[in-house]
């Protein structure tokens, strides 16, 4: 009689039968550390869960992982809920995951952290694009719920503090999953109208309630914003994304509308201040020139007028008067030169001075003829060329050189041998 047998895959089935429906294994609790952690395209991650001693394979599903704020990482030290089957394809038994927290920290807190760190690295809370919030704004608008305190707490600390602004309110859910995306779609409704200042916010909660300001939708939406934005999520202790992306933040939402506005009794104290200081200074000013017309007033010149013509008529008599002098002083004095110059003898007998001149004249005549070598040659003497150079010792003549003897009568030409 031929034994029973099982396959394979029976086998597998079975254990797996048995481990699903222990249990022990359900909904069970793991702690240990992440290792080989791989993000697959399909949305699944697969992963080794381990502690000092020992490890077990472990996967999570795209379904149960759409529900994680966190992306898990190598070394990450985490808290697994779930169950132990068999993969029995390969037999191989493995954790599958449905709920992942960092060990000892909540995994709002780790996405928290992770969307802090890359928004951060991306310059989106750096303070060179922080925008300045208007002082004195004509109109505000709020991105809040219309039901709870937060909205009562904002238009009613405006209205004391500011009544002449106007207050546009953009309604919108502010917890939940579709919270996030309606928050950003009122932020970019709000550009449309003409505002000053927009507050974003609520009041306080959970984290799990203040969690859609902790949205990256959220954060680039304030941070493109072109509105100066005032955040106000929570209680002073609660501190979310939108705080660290917005312009400035507001420890509540009623700190929003105080940030948001002047005190108007405030502007009209300093308004008032002004106007004492105006009055002071321009009853300072009227005394002074008072004062300095009575000063003018006084003067002689005033008491007086026809001084300041005498006075400028003595100047002009005395320059008058030089100027008269310095003339006829010139005048005698070229008188003097003409009467000199008409007295010399030279001009009384100009022939005298034709006959020096002429004299002069010979006795430079005479000098230079006893510098004419002309009259050299006339004595006997000759004069040597070599093509029209002068020869003036024996060393400058070779044999084959042609020579131009010059005579007081002529030129003869000859060749040395």
């Amino acid at each position: 009689m031929e034994e029973e047998y099982l396959t394979v895959s029976q086998i597998n089935a079975y254990i797996n039968r048995k481990l699903k429906n222990d249990t022990n294994l359900k909904n069970i609790l793991i702690r240990g550390e992440i290792s080989n952690y791989k993000a697959h395209t399909s949305g699944h991650s697969y992963f080794t869960l381990k502690d000092e001693k020992s490890q077990i394979s472990a996967v999570m599903f795209k379904g149960r992982k759409k529900f994680l704020k966190f992306e898990p990482k190598d070394g990450m030290k985490v808290i697994i809920k779930g169950s132990i089957e068999v993969y029995e394809k390969t037999g191989k038994y493995q954790l599958y995951a449905n709920r992942i927290t960092e060990d000892g920290i909540g995994e709002l807190h780790i996405a928290f952290e992770q969307l802090k760190k890359k928004l951060e690295s991306e310059g989106l809370f750096d303070a060179e694009y922080k925008k300045e919030i208007p002082k004195y704004p004509k109109r505000i608008g709020v991105v809040t719920a219309t039901t709870g305190a937060a909205i009562r707490d904002i238009i009613s600390t405006i209205k004391k503090r500011y009544p002449q602004c106007e207050i546009l309110v953009f309604p919108t859910l502010v917890q939940g999953e579709l919270a996030a995306p309606q928050i950003a779609a009122k932020i970019n409704l709000a550009q449309t109208f003409d505002i000053d200042t927009l507050i974003v916010g609520r009041g306080g909660g959970s984290i799990e309630d203040l969690w859609p300001f902790n949205e990256e939708i959220v954060a680039r939406a304030i941070f493109d914003c072109e509105i100066p934005v005032i955040s106000a999520v929570g209680h002073e202790v609660d501190f979310t994304i939108s705080d660290f992306v917005a312009d400035e933040r507001a420890p509540t939402p009623t700190g929003a509308a105080v940030r948001a506005t002047p005190q108007i009794s405030e502007i009209e104290y300093k308004l008032d201040q002004l106007n004492k200081r105006a009055s002071q200074s321009i009853a300072t000013k009227i005394t002074e020139n008072k004062t300095k017309l009575e000063q003018i007033s006084q003067r002689q010149v005033l008491k007086n007028p026809e001084a300041i013509y005498e006075i400028k008529g003595m100047h002009l008599d005395n320059l008058v008067t030089k100027l008269e002098f310095a003339s006829k002083s010139i005048i005698a004095e070229n008188k003097n030169k003409l009467f000199q110059l008409e007295n010399k003898h030279i001009l009384k007998n100009p022939n005298e001075l034709t006959k020096m001149k002429k004299e002069r004249f010979a006795k430079n005549l005479a000098k230079l003829e006893v510098l004419n070598p002309l009259l050299t040659l006339k004595r006997g003497y000759t004069l040597t060329k070599i093509e029209g150079k002068v020869v003036s010792s024996a060393k400058d003549v070779k044999s084959g050189d042609k020579l131009d003897v010059e005579f007081d009568d002529g030129i003869v030409n000859t060749k040395v041998i």
